[in-house]
């Protein structure tokens, strides 16, 4: 029983983050919502496809008529359903509504918030993912998931992908802001669940935003996001 006690403290000692360095953690999320609409293809994709068609309709096997016949008139009668597909554009998409999770229905979109955040030079609000300084949290996830729920208050809409953070970066003063703190800030990435809304706290202001529109607020940083987000 006591070697069963040592290796259940050992086991959560290491499920720990390391808090000794003078460096603080934060954890960030990459609050995504994946495209609800199928993306416009490609040009050269659709020159391919329909010569793809076209070589195969040369080859193609050929049915008798009273087959063809039959396989027409499949599905006709008093169950057929006019389908009307909804607008690519929305009001939000004519308004540049960047608040809105109804705009750039073929795209990812981004969650940013602007206000204070831990490192914004001396203490003015600034643009921002999701994030919150490590603790004392059981796991970063767990942190992660604390930083998220903060600002939508729930996470019944939302699937954190992995236990691990999938990206970092090192934040450390510049010539312009030579009193900000050293930090080391780890990325989760989570997704929106089965809605298109949410109430959103805890900052100023908010915006949904496709990749190229969120690299614009981070010039300094434009070529690691670049890498890093994978629209």
């Amino acid at each position: 029983m006591q070697r069963l006690a040592l290796f259940s403290q050992c086991r959560n000692a290491t499920r720990r983050f390391s808090t000794t360095s003078s460096e603080s953690i934060v954890a960030s999320v990459l609050f995504e919502r994946l495209p609800v609409v199928i993306p416009k293809i490609d040009p050269v994709v659709y020159a391919f496809q329909e010569f793809s068609f076209r070589w195969g309709q040369q080859y193609r096997r050929k049915y008798p008529e009273e087959v063809l016949s039959k396989s027409d008139a499949r599905g006709k009668g008093d169950y057929q359903i006019d389908y009307v597909p909804a607008p690519r554009i929305t009001e939000a998409d004519k308004n540049n509504d960047r608040r809105s999770l109804k705009r750039a229905l073929d795209r990812r979109l981004y969650l940013l918030l602007y206000g204070n955040t831990y490192g914004s030079p001396a203490g003015k609000p600034v643009w921002h993912f999701p994030e919150k300084v490590y603790e004392n949290e059981e796991t970063l996830r767990k942190c992660a998931e604390s930083a998220l729920k903060s600002v939508i208050g729930d996470l019944s809409h939302t699937y954190f992908v992995g236990n691990a953070p999938f990206a970092h970066m090192i934040m450390q003063p510049t010539e312009d802001t030579p009193d900000l703190p050293s930090f080391k800030r780890f990325f989760f990435k989570s997704q929106v669940i089965a809605t298109n809304k949410f109430k959103v706290g805890k900052c100023e202001d908010h915006v949904w935003v496709t990749k190229d529109e969120l690299i614009k607020y981070f010039p300094e940083q434009a070529a690691y996001l670049e890498k890093m987000i994978i629209s």
